[in-house]
């Protein structure tokens, strides 16, 4: 491949993500992106910040990081030209200044050039709190009627805020509430109609979980409680959606008195050191991560919970709770919630959201 046409792949991812940014409310981001995608093709600073990037998987890694690391940049008050444009840290964005504001944030990536090709060596972890929506559904869906205690396992994990998610309050516009109300993370407007009716019951049966463990795993984990990696954490989030940064903001304050273990290790090697426990719902659960498992790992990953599955009986019992793209219809994808509970468990498909998690749909009432 020549160096043209690896501008130009990258150019085209970019510009990828640029349309998703568009589609998932980030006006800044989409503007931003659109011309970096530009600025690639024609040799500029992006084109020497992604340099060597342009097979990274995925279409989103190159934009992404990109844009993460002039935003850590812009945290950091290393970029106080264009932070104030940016809401995360204080400015405002206007559509009408979009070239003010890409002038700044080449500038930016041209004077720090050895910080921003830093940050393309890391995978873009967006600890995305709004997910716990789906994923506390899923919950309360497979707790059913015995209110075990629950045995958390998350795939994926980041920095583990999610978690926390028994400690997040989830509400929706036709009176839905479930979680402590004082909760820092408040994760509102959740369903787009209202929650559903196996939902509202589930809740008013279960107003608590009794969250006994708490383990996920990451190849790159990172740390919530160190100042570099609460940065990283809100890097990764798009600037002018404020209220995920505030999402972000209650979820650290939470990691800072509940405790979590996530471990340095791949999901199948993390599954195999997995058993059931009597008396005890053991739940592994995660979220649009499975893109990033090559392939083998996770026929390996589906071997352990099939696994788990099998072993699972009614004082050991087991569920397995994803949010991931899945394919809806010939068109394209879509992002879905389904639950497995226990051996021979059909997997149920109980809603769908956006990639951030908010609001959630319900697609099919469950069967009993």
């Amino acid at each position: 491949m020549t160096a043209e046409e690896s501008r130009e792949r990258a150019a085209a991812m970019v510009e990828w993500q640029a349309r998703a940014c568009a589609d998932l409310g980030s006006r800044l981001y989409a503007d931003l992106l659109t011309r970096a995608a530009a600025d690639v093709r024609s040799g500029g600073p992006c084109a020497e910040a992604v340099a060597g990037y342009e097979d990274a998987p995925g279409p989103d890694a190159i934009a992404l990081r990109l844009a993460g690391g002039v935003h850590a940049l812009v945290l950091s008050g290393r970029a106080p030209e264009l932070a104030v444009h940016y809401p995360s840290a204080g400015g405002r964005y206007d559509p009408s200044r979009a070239d003010a504001c890409w002038s700044a944030f080449r500038a930016a990536v041209a004077a720090e050039l050895p910080w921003v090709r830093d940050w393309m060596t890391r995978p873009p972890q967006t600890n995305e709190v709004g997910r716990s929506n789906l994923l506390l559904a899923g919950l309360l869906y497979a707790s059913g009627p015995e209110r075990a205690p629950v045995r958390l396992f998350e795939l994926g994990s980041s920095a583990g805020l999610n978690l926390r998610a028994d400690h997040f309050r989830c509400t929706a516009a036709d009176g839905y509430a479930w979680g402590p109300e004082d909760s820092p993370v408040v994760l509102a407007d959740a369903w787009t109609d209202g929650a559903p009716g196996w939902l509202s019951t589930a809740a008013a049966d279960l107003p608590r979980l009794d969250v006994v463990e708490r383990r996920g795993c990451d190849p790159a984990p990172i740390d919530p409680l160190s100042e570099s990696g609460a940065l990283a954490l809100r890097a990764y989030v798009w600037p002018d959606q404020t209220a995920r940064h505030a999402r972000l903001a209650g979820a650290l304050a939470l990691a800072a008195r509940i405790p979590a273990r996530v471990d340095r290790v791949g999901a199948a090697d993390f599954l195999a050191g997995v058993r059931l426990e009597p008396g005890t719902l053991t739940v592994v659960w995660h979220s649009i991560m499975r893109q990033y498992v090559p392939a083998q790992e996770w026929a390996r990953v589906e071997v352990e919970i099939d696994r788990l599955a099998a072993a699972s009986t009614p004082d050991a019992a087991f569920a397995h709770i994803a949010f991931e793209p899945e394919r809806v219809g010939p068109q394209g994808f879509g992002f879905r919630l389904t639950v497995r509970r226990g051996p021979g468990g059909e997997r149920v498909t109980l809603a769908d959201a956006p990639p951030h998690g908010l609001p959630a749909t319900a697609v099919a009432p469950p069967r009993p």
